[in-house]
C-alpha cells in the first residue's frame, strides 16, 4: 500500500485555474444553453462582421458599416425571440421600420444634449412601457433604446442620416439571412402544450376522484402539472402575455382548469368513493369534457363545445332539485362543489375554442361577460392592456419611469461632461440596471471588474500592434466568435471583458488606435453604471418584492368586493354594470409582479409571506363570481332571494369579506400571520362546516316552499364563499422561501 499517500496527494492537488475554467466551458458547451451559445456566437459573427467589412471597406462607408453590424449585434445578444425562425423572420422585419425611426430620431434630436435627453426620456418610457404588448416587444426593448442611442451622440451629422438608415436596413436583413442558414436551435415548448399537459392531469384528478381508491395519484400529479403551467414557470419569451385574445383566452384556460382542481380538493381525498352517484357521474363527465380540451391544445385544433356537460347538468339539478327536501348540508355543499367543478370545465372548453381560433357563437360584448374580449377588435385590448397598467402600481410602470429617467441622466451627464464615446455610458446603464436596487448592485461588482479585465487586455493590444488597422480586422471575428461564444457561458465578468475588447477592436478600425480607448470604456462604463445604481436606489428600489406584497394585498380587498358585490346582486341589491373589474386588473398587477419578483436575486429572506396562496385566494374570487353572475343573468324570472336567505348569504359574505381584508390587512404590515378576529370562530376553517352554515340550514327549510332554482343558486353561493374562506384560512401559514 506504499502507493496510497502518493495516490492521495495527487488527488488532492488543485488544477491550475484556468484549466479550471475550461473544464467547466467545456461542460457548459455540451449542454443546450451551451449550443445556444455557440448559434448566437456564429449569428453575430457572420452576420455582423459581413454587413461591418462590405460597408467600411467595400464601399469605404465606416457610418454606414458602424450601423450595420449595430443593427445586428443587440438584435441577437439582447433579444430572445418566441417562435421558431420564420415566426422570427417575420417578427424582425416588422421592427425594422420602428427601428429607422428611432435612428431618425436620434440624429435629428443630437443637435443638443437638452433635445437629445428628452427625446431619450420619451423613448426610454414609450419602449419600456411598450413591454406589457408580450413577449415579442420586452424582447425587442433593448434593441429599440440602442438603436435610439447610437445617433443621438455628437457629431451632429444629418447628412449621414441616409449611410444610417442603410446601415441599420443592411444589418437588419442580414441578420434574418444567417438565421435562415444556421442549424436551426430545437424549438421550446409552447405554452399551450404545457398548459394541454396540465388539463389532462386534472381530467384524470376528476376521473379519479370520482371512481374512488384505484386512483390515487391524479391530485399529486394534477398539482404537478398545473405547476409547470404557471406563468412564472415559464421563459419569458414563450409567456402568453400579449394582450390579443389568443393569450388572454389561454390564461382563462389556466385559470378556469385550475378552479376545478380547486373543487376537487375540497371533496373526498382519494380513498371513499363519493357517496352519491349521481356527482360521480357529473365528475367524470368533467373528466370526459376536459379531454379534448387537453387534446385540441396539443394538436391546435378547436374542441368540440362541451354541450353533452351542459347536458349533464341540466339533468344533475334536476336530480338535486327532486331530492333536496332530504338532502343532508353535507351532501348540499358536495354537490354544489361538484357542480362548480363542472362549470370550470365550460369555462375552459370556451376559452381553450377561443385560444385555437374559435369565436363563441353568442359572443356579447356586455361588459360583465366573461369572454368580452373575443370580440373585441385589437385595437381595444391594447387599450384596455395598456389602462390597466397605467398606475403606480404598475412594475412595468415602475421599469420605465426608472429606467426613462437614468438613460436621460446619462445622456445629460455625458453630453455634459463632453465624454468621448458616450454611447457607452447609456450601453452601461441599460445593460447593467435591474429592476431593483438590489440586483442593480450585484450586476456592478463583476461588470467593473469584466470591464477592468477587458480594458487592460485591449490596451495592452494596442500597444503591442499599433496603427494597424488590418490586424484588428483579422481578429475581430475571430474574438467576436470566442467572446460571445464563452462570455454568456463564464457569467457576467467573462461576458464584459469580452464586449470591451470587440468594443475596442471595432472602434480602433474606425480611428486611429490609441490604448486611451480601453480606459475611456472603463471610464464610461463606470459612469453608466454609477447611474443606473443611483437611480435604482431613488425609483422603488426593492422591485417586484417591494410592490407584490401591496398589489396582493389590493388582490384581497377587491376580491373581497367581489364577495359581497355579487351576493348582494343575487339578493337583488343594485351593482356595477361590470363588478368584477376592479378584481380582474389587481389580479393583472400582482401577476405582473409575481412574474418580476421570480426574476429578481432572492437572497437570504428567511420565510415568505404565501404569496401563492393569496393569487389562489384571488383566482377564486374571480372565477366563482363570474360563475354566480353567469347563473344570475342565465335565470329567466331574475327574482331575487327569499328574504331569510338573503339574509344568511349576506351574514356570510361580510364574514368571508372581513377575513379578506384582516388578510389584506397582514400582508401590507408584514405580518407573518394575519391577526384573529374578534370572534376566534370566525377565523378558522371549521367555522365554515357544512353542518353549522345557517345558509344551508335554511336552504333546507325553504327546499318545500320556494322553487328549486333559488335555493340551489343560494346553496352555490353559500359553497363558492366558504371556498373563498378557507383559501384566505390557508394564508395563516407560511410558505418556506
Amino acid at each position: 500500500m506504499a502507493w496510497a499517500p502518493e495516490r492521495r496527494a495527487g488527488r488532492d492537488r488543485r488544477p491550475p485555474r484556468d484549466h479550471a475554467v475550461t473544464t467547466a466551458l467545456g461542460r457548459r458547451l455540451r449542454q443546450p444553453d451551451g449550443r445556444e451559445a455557440v448559434r448566437r456566437a456564429l449569428w453575430v459573427t457572420l452576420a455582423g462582421c459581413t454587413g461591418f467589412y462590405a460597408c467600411t471597406y467595400g464601399l469605404d462607408d465606416a457610418v454606414m458599416g458602424l450601423y450595420a453590424i449595430f443593427g445586428c449585434l443587440p438584435l441577437v445578444m439582447f433579444t430572445r425571440l418566441p417562435g421558431g425562425v420564420a415566426q422570427r423572420t417575420r417578427t424582425l422585419l416588422a421592427a425594422l421600420p420602428p427601428a429607422l425611426l428611432l435612428v431618425t430620431a436620434g440624429s435629428l434630436l443630437a443637435v443638443r444634449d437638452w433635445s437629445a435627453a428628452c427625446g431619450m426620456l420619451v423613448v426610454g418610457f414609450a419602449v419600456s412601457f411598450g413591454s406589457v404588448g408580450g413577449p415579442r416587444l420586452a424582447a425587442l426593448s433593448i434593441a429599440f433604446q440602442l438603436f435610439y442611442v447610437l445617433p443621438c451622440f455628437p457629431p451632429y451629422a444629418p447628412q449621414d442620416l441616409d449611410s444610417r438608415l442603410a446601415g441599420l436596413t443592411i444589418g437588419f436583413l442580414l441578420t434574418v439571412l444567417v438565421d435562415h442558414l444556421l442549424p436551426a436551435p430545437p424549438p421550446a415548448v409552447p405554452y399551450r402544450l404545457r398548459l394541454a399537459g396540465a388539463t389532462a392531469a386534472v381530467a384524470e384528478c376528476c376521473a379519479g376522484t370520482a371512481d374512488g381508491p384505484e386512483r390515487d395519484d391524479g391530485r399529486a400529479a394534477a398539482d404537478l402539472a398545473l405547476d409547470a403551467a404557471r406563468p412564472s414557470r415559464i421563459p419569458p419569451e414563450e409567456r402568453p402575455t400579449s394582450p390579443s385574445a389568443r393569450d388572454r383566452a389561454l390564461n382563462h384556460t389556466r385559470a378556469a382548469v385550475r378552479h376545478v382542481r380547486d373543487q376537487l380538493e375540497r371533496l373526498p381525498g382519494p380513498g371513499p368513493r363519493l357517496r352519491h352517484p349521481e356527482a360521480a357521474e357529473l365528475l367524470r363527465r368533467t373528466a370526459e369534457a376536459l379531454r379534448p380540451v387537453a387534446a385540441g391544445l396539443r394538436g391546435g385544433e378547436p374542441p368540440p363545445p362541451a354541450d353533452g356537460l351542459h347536458r349533464h347538468l341540466t339533468s344533475f339539478d334536476a336530480v338535486r332539485a327532486r331530492e333536496l327536501p332530504r338532502a343532508s348540508a353535507h351532501r348540499l355543499r358536495q354537490d354544489a362543489v361538484v357542480r362548480a367543478a363542472a362549470e370550470g370545465a365550460q369555462l375552459a372548453t370556451t376559452a381553450s375554442r377561443i385560444a385555437l381560433g374559435a369565436r363563441p357563437g353568442t359572443g356579447s360584448a356586455h361588459p360583465g361577460e366573461p369572454f368580452r374580449y373575443a370580440a373585441a377588435p385589437t385595437p381595444l385590448l391594447w387599450w384596455w392592456r395598456l389602462r390597466g397598467h397605467l398606475t403606480p402600481r404598475s412594475v412595468h410602470l415602475q421599469n420605465a419611469v426608472r429606467l426613462a429617467l437614468a438613460l436621460a441622466a446619462a445622456r445629460l451627464i455625458a453630453g455634459g461632461l463632453g465624454l468621448e464615446h458616450g454611447f457607452w455610458v447609456l450601453l452601461a446603464t441599460l445593460s447593467l440596471m435591474r429592476t431593483s436596487a438590489a440586483d442593480t448592485r450585484t450586476a456592478l461588482r463583476p461588470a467593473f471588474a469584466g470591464t477592468a479585465a477587458g480594458a487592460g487586455a485591449a490596451a495592452l493590444l494596442l500597444l503591442a500592434v499599433g496603427d494597424v488597422p488590418p490586424f484588428y480586422a483579422a481578429v475581430l471575428p475571430l474574438v467576436l466568435l470566442v467572446a460571445f461564444t464563452a462570455g454568456p457561458l463564464l457569467g457576467p465578468a467573462w461576458l464584459q471583458a469580452a464586449f470591451t475588447l470587440v468594443l475596442v477592436l471595432m472602434f480602433s478600425q474606425l480611428a486611429s488606435p490609441d490604448w486611451r480607448l480601453s480606459a475611456v470604456r472603463l471610464l464610461d462604463v463606470l459612469i453608466g453604471g454609477t447611474i443606473g445604481a443611483l437611480t435604482g436606489l431613488l425609483a422603488w428600489p426593492r422591485g417586484g418584492r417591494g410592490e407584490l406584497r401591496r398589489t396582493l394585498a389590493d388582490v384581497l380587498v377587491e376580491g373581497a368586493a367581489v364577495c359581497r358585490t355579487v351576493t348582494g346582486l343575487l339578493c337583488g341589491r343594485p351593482a356595477p354594470v361590470d363588478p368584477l373589474r376592479p378584481a380582474r386588473r389587481a389580479v393583472l398587477l400582482a401577476e405582473a409582479s409575481y412574474c418580476q419578483y421570480q426574476t429578481e436575486r432572492m437572497g437570504e429572506r428567511g420565510v415568505d409571506p404565501p404569496w401563492e396562496a393569496a393569487l389562489v385566494a384571488g383566482y377564486r374570487m374571480l372565477r366563482g363570481g363570474e360563475l354566480m353572475l353567469i347563473r344570475h343573468r342565465e335565470r329567466a324570472d331574475g327574482e331575487a332571494l327569499p328574504g331569510d336567505a338573503a339574509a344568511e348569504l349576506t351574514a356570510l359574505a361580510e364574514r368571508v369579506t372581513a377575513d379578506c381584508l384582516r388578510a389584506a390587512d397582514a400582508l401590507r404590515r408584514n405580518a407573518a400571520t394575519p391577526e384573529p378576529a374578534p370572534d376566534t370562530a370566525a377565523a378558522a376553517p371549521d367555522a365554515y362546516h357544512a353542518d353549522d352554515s345557517g345558509t344551508l340550514r335554511c336552504a333546507a327549510r325553504r327546499a318545500a316552499v320556494t322553487d328549486a332554482e333559488r335555493v340551489l343558486l343560494t346553496v352555490d353561493a353559500e359553497a363558492w364563499l366558504t371556498g373563498v374562506a378557507q383559501d384566505v384560512a390557508r394564508l395563516r401559514t407560511p410558505e418556506p422561501a
